[in-house]
């Protein structure tokens, strides 16, 4: 029991000898140039969360003048090294509209796009701080394109469009599988359009091959899950699909695949053409006999 209150009174002692500091003396310091040469001082010793509190006090108070750009500059590369990277984006993006003209707004400006890149989420969740950075890195090379940082944000730029790119074939592989679900046709439909999609939005892709097969594959289910009047159109389009994929793709591996699904289509509109001529037949039936039991008009000699 002796040592235990031996220990507390130690802590005690120990905790009041650091409140009595010179971080926390100058923390309570109203003169702004010792505030300022302190936050210079830590920032410069890597004490970065010490120098956040110290500029935070004296930043309102030198606003304005010749020593408040690298202030804010160095405020801003604060949350960078602490790894803030929201903040410091919006503290580089901030510097950069208010010194464009400085010798660090080049710096700031790759800064703020570099932050939002760190940020980024990876491919499997949403994006859309992604297409944020995306933003900021195209503002960049484009006020930019001499800069020495300008290779190192364009190979940040093609990262990102690989995970845009990994997404989005994770959101088709999605509804390709939710087609075997218990509303093929809503995802049938939806699998068409979304492979369209990728293929126009990423033409270089390594994907396009595969989900070109799927699109014969899934385009030839639903049509032949569609209502009478809409499968000749369906199947036409699968085999259009057919068409595309062996024009784009001579030699490739699913080649096999799409030639069973074509010939499936095939099939199905023969068979379709023949449901076709008989509803013809008998809808011109009837209405021959419709035509031989309608009474003959009286005509009216008057």
């Amino acid at each position: 029991m002796k040592m235990r209150v031996q220990s507390i009174l130690l802590l005690i002692i120990i905790l009041a000898a650091s409140s009595c500091g010179p971080f926390n003396k100058l923390e309570k310091s109203t003169n702004w140039e010792e505030l300022y040469a302190g936050a210079n001082k830590y920032y410069q010793e890597g004490e970065y969360n010490k120098a956040i509190i110290l500029y935070d006090k004296v930043l309102p108070v030198i606003r304005g003048s010749e020593k408040a750009e690298l202030a804010d500059y160095n405020y801003a590369n604060c949350h960078f090294k602490t790894k803030r990277y929201i903040e410091a984006a919006g503290y580089f993006s901030n510097f950069y509209r208010t010194y464009n003209r400085s010798p660090l707004a080049e710096e700031a400006l790759f800064m703020n796009a570099y932050s939002l890149y760190l940020d980024a989420p990876d491919a499997n969740l949403d994006q859309q701080s992604s297409q944020e950075a995306v933003a900021a890195i195209q503002q960049f090379v484009t006020k930019f394109p001499a800069s020495a940082s300008y290779e190192r944000a364009m190979e940040m730029l093609i990262d990102l469009q690989g995970r845009f790119e990994e997404k989005a074939y994770m959101e088709s592989s999605m509804y390709y599988r939710l087609k075997d679900g218990l509303y093929p046709g809503d995802f049938y439909r939806a699998c068409i359009i979304n492979f369209q999609n990728f293929a126009k939005d990423f033409p270089e892709s390594k994907h396009n091959e595969e989900l070109a097969y799927k699109l014969v594959e899934v385009s030839t289910g639903y049509a032949e899950n569609s209502a009478f009047l809409k499968k000749e159109e369906r199947l036409k389009d699968a085999l259009a699909f057919a068409t595309t994929f062996y024009r784009r793709y001579p030699s490739s591996a699913f080649t096999e695949k799409v030639q069973k699904f074509e010939a499936e289509a095939k099939v199905e509109l023969e068979e379709h053409a023949v449901l076709k001529k008989q509803y013809a037949d008998r809808l011109a039936e009837q209405k021959a006999k419709e035509l031989e039991n309608k009474p003959l008009e009286k005509v009216d000699n008057k």
